[in-house]
């Protein structure tokens, strides 16, 4: 399933399915980051590089940056304020007594708002684990619905803005141009790491 994932999102069928139609690479990017800040099981998700990816190969398209800006910045939003909702109503508490948070994620995030308080929610949006676990901890501690939908719009925009246009620009180099196959394929899979340290560690650990 990671192998499929990694070449879907790289290499020759990124670059045929940007060709044949690149509002549906738009469309499956947000859906992945729907997923990422919007269920908080999976936050293993590549998020970051994916956006970056994606503004790579903007500049190959005729698509318009600020609207994939647009659309994928309301994917985060909209993301962030389902996990929020979940964090606050009866499924985020189901999700705590069935422990399918680590307990290390959840300690990492919950340090973040003790240090920065509802800025987290900003701040979290550029930190992997942090990102997807920020909203539901401030569903738990029933933190102010207009407070969190301010810093849940202001990160989805600056997250999204960043990447795709540092992406965007870096991909209109005549280098990365040359490149885009291995540098898509470098980008997911090194953010996938992750991921698989996530399903060696538990092997790893049955081991006598």
């Amino acid at each position: 399933m990671l192998q499929h994932l990694m070449d879907f999102f790289s290499g020759s069928h990124l670059i045929a399915l940007v060709n044949a139609d690149p509002l549906w690479v738009v469309a499956i990017v947000a859906v992945i980051i729907l997923c990422e800040t919007g269920l908080v099981i999976v936050p293993f998700l590549p998020g970051d590089s994916l956006l970056f990816t994606l503004g790579a190969f903007l500049p190959a398209t005729s698509l318009s940056p600020v609207m994939v800006i647009a659309l994928l910045t309301a994917a985060a939003f909209v993301g962030d304020t389902l996990n929020y909702h979940i964090g606050k109503g009866s499924v985020g508490r189901f999700i705590l007594r069935r422990q399918w948070l680590k307990s290390q994620h959840r300690a990492k995030t919950e340090t973040f708002f003790q240090k920065y308080g509802s800025a987290t929610v900003f701040i979290g949006r550029f930190v992997p684990i942090v990102r997807t676990l920020a909203p539901f901890i401030a569903g738990l501690s029933a933190m102010p619905r207009s407070a969190f939908l301010l810093w849940n719009f202001a990160g989805a925009l600056a997250w999204c803005s960043s990447f795709i246009a540092l992406g965007y620009f870096l991909g209109d180099l005549a280098w990365v141009r040359d490149h885009r196959e291995w540098l898509a394929l470098s980008i997911i899979g090194v953010s996938l790491l992750p991921v698989l340290t996530a399903i060696l560690r538990p092997a790893q650990q049955e081991e006598p």
